[in-house]
């Protein structure tokens, strides 16, 4: 009965896919396609193309990521490069107290 764990991994994974893209911006400015490829690197699941550009659009939308410009790459296209604001910093802090007291919570309380 591994239901209940699928659930838990897709609702920490895709469903909150704003938390894997606002920790990897606050390195440096990516592009969507590059946020992509790293997710998939670093914490082992690929988001959907759309689902991907969608998250970024949202975060833009509501102020925790801007536009870093747009670079022609030497073999490829125009890509826009995102960063994290100040906000969208706050908010990745927020997030991260949460879950650490929500773990806490869970697997370090005392009986």
């Amino acid at each position: 009965m591994k239901l209940p764990l699928n659930r838990l991994i897709r609702k920490l994974t895709v469903e909150n896919l704003w938390i894997y893209v606002l920790s990897l911006l606050k390195d440096r400015p990516k592009y969507g396609y590059e946020i992509r490829e790293e997710i998939q690197s670093r914490f082992g699941f690929k988001p959907g193309q759309v689902t991907s550009y969608m998250v970024l659009y949202m975060l833009e939308q509501d102020g925790y990521i801007e536009s870093a410009g747009t670079m022609r790459s030497l073999t490829g296209p125009k890509r826009k490069y995102y960063r994290i604001t100040e906000k969208g910093v706050r908010l990745l802090r927020e997030a991260e107290s949460f879950l650490s007291n929500t773990y806490e919570k869970l697997f370090k309380a005392k009986s």
